[in-house]
């Protein structure tokens, strides 16, 4: 059964020859086959994909991430796309699209160009005379690709490679990606593996015309990859069409959408997105069923400890809540609460009996730190804040950093920055942000700490002031994280900032200006 094209004209049936044929079926499955067909449906760069979908419309989930179940364990996996079609047809474009329209969190974009297999030194010879042909199956790392996408589908986080085009090589760092609840996997090849095609629950292939494919292309190779017009022809003619004919346009016949004119197909767009909303509402990952939940009254979580309301508390938290208090007087109280914040985090740390001798000679009962070490977390900018409080009570920590920015066009969050201890994993983990109003920078710094194998139980979250919707989303998503702050307030409004709050911690600390519409998460998400 063929694929149905969506709001335009059927498109010719791709005619095989023989040798297409013969090339095609180490590859792909065999068409008409005895299993059942699916269900077919009618129905927006490569730089930094999107990690979680936070839009003002989204960022408020107080669920449960798509890799855990009520009990902490992973339960579904995530739903992916594959979106195949020829060279600048308009993938990432219709990609991007997508993306935007889903509006649900957790969405990441993963491109098969970053799959390139590295060349030997005569490849690259030839790569360098257009004489190379990236166009071929074999060009790329089917093996890793399925490895990848595999982990990446189970809510694994996964290093991907760096392709340079410019020298047709991979650079030596790698990015990380974490688990997702859709992912979007776009490439010339994305159809072209059976052990690929079965990661993949809805396959839609971009049609769009050859000419303006290679109008595409060639703008893109001249202004982005350093080519010139001779050689991006001379590559087209050679490889890129010869390629799509025999083993792209067949792989049509494998979609379960096609969409004609690709990223002008606006139509289409809009039918795809109703199908993957109601594909997510089947599997209980959608954003509207975790609104349902956030917005349920629960009672706080047992794993919040809440630093005890003292008048001595009360009264610095009344002195860094004015507006009227002076920077260096906000930044002396801020420092003592932290320090309070702190030790009453120390106190829930596991403790063992042991008997010591004092100088008298004689026995004392005491307790003593049972674990093996304990490491810092920062979530900058505002969380290196609360390191020198830290330091002055735990001799010898070891101190990590996160850095978590929202990317300007896209409005994601976006791990920016790395650095923890070796080891880890046997630590247990503060980790501290100054304030916590959505939870979205807290449980995306936690989801990278269990990445590095830190156990959850291990992990305690410190922050001077969280709002309610924050400490629900982060308890509800990682249930055995230890919350701890010196004061929770109930509302968040529509700008996500904690009502009556403290303002923004990091503009107020470091004397900075704050922009017009942040968050008390801006110092996490937009340093």
């Amino acid at each position: 059964m063929a694929a149905a094209p969506v709001a335009e004209g059927a498109p010719e049936e791709p005619r095989d020859s023989s040798s297409s044929a013969e090339s095609l079926d180490r590859l792909y499955p065999t068409v008409g086959s005895t299993k059942p067909p699916r269900k077919r449906t009618t129905s927006q760069c490569k730089s930094e994909p999107p990690l979680l979908r936070t839009s003002k419309r989204t960022i408020y989930t107080a669920g449960r991430p798509p890799w855990y179940n009520e009990h902490g364990t992973q339960s579904k996996e995530a739903f992916v796309i594959g979106l195949g079609g020829g060279s600048a047809s308009g993938k990432t474009t219709v990609a991007t699209m997508i993306i935007e329209a889903l509006d649900v969190p957790w969405v990441v974009l993963l491109s098969m160009d970053s799959f390139y297999k590295v060349l030997t030194k005569q490849q690259q010879e030839q790569a360098a005379s257009n004489d190379f042909n990236f166009d071929h199956p074999d060009a790329f790392d089917f093996d890793l690709i399925i490895a990848t996408l595999k982990k990446l589908k189970q809510g694994k986080s996964v290093k991907i490679p760096i392709y340079d085009f410019t020298t047709h090589s991979r650079k030596k760092e790698w990015k990380t990606l974490y688990g997702a609840n859709v992912i979007i996997f776009e490439g010339i090849m994305a159809f072209a593996d059976k052990e690929l095609l079965k990661l993949l629950d809805l396959k839609i292939f971009v049609d769009t015309d050859s000419d303006i494919r290679l109008v595409r292309r060639l703008r893109r190779d001249i202004s982005e990859r350093g080519r010139d017009i001779e050689g991006v022809i001379k590559q087209y003619n050679k490889f890129v069409k010869p390629a799509f004919d025999q083993y792209i346009q067949p792989t049509m016949r494998l979609a379960d959408i096609v969409v004609p004119r690709g990223s002008g197909n606006t139509v289409a767009i809009d039918l795809i997105v109703q199908h993957v909303h109601s594909q997510l509402e089947e599997r209980e990952l959608s954003v509207r069923a975790a609104l349902a939940s956030a917005h349920q009254c629960h009672p706080l979580p047992q794993t919040l400890s809440v630093l005890k309301s003292t008048p001595q508390v009360r009264g610095m938290h009344t002195i860094i809540r004015n507006k009227e208090t002076s920077r260096d007087e906000f930044i002396f109280y801020s420092k003592r609460l932290m320090r309070l914040l702190i030790e009453h985090a120390l106190s829930l740390l596991p403790f063992q009996s042991c008997t010591v001798q004092t100088p008298q000679g004689q026995d004392y009962e005491g307790r003593t730190y049972s674990g093996k070490q304990i490491t810092g977390v920062s979530i900058l900018r505002a969380g290196e804040t609360m390191e020198p409080a830290l330091r002055a009570v735990c001799k010898d920590v070891r101190i990590g950093t996160i850095l978590i920015q929202t990317n300007c066009n896209t409005g994601e969050p976006e791990l920016h920055y790395l650095r923890l201890p070796k080891d880890i994993s046997e630590d247990h983990v503060i980790l501290m942000d100054c304030t916590v109003s959505t939870g979205a920078a807290a449980m995306m710094a936690v989801r990278v700490l269990l990445d590095h194998d830190v156990p959850e139980d291990k992990i305690f979250l410190l922050s001077l002031l969280m709002a309610e919707m924050g400490v629900h989303s982060v308890a509800y998503a990682f249930p055995r994280v230890k919350i701890i702050t010196t004061a929770v307030d109930k509302k968040v409004n529509d700008l996500f900032r904690i009502i009556p709050g403290i303002g923004n911690f990091g503009d107020r600390y470091f004397g900075t200006d704050a922009p017009p519409d942040w968050s008390d998460d801006e110092d996490a998400l937009s340093t």
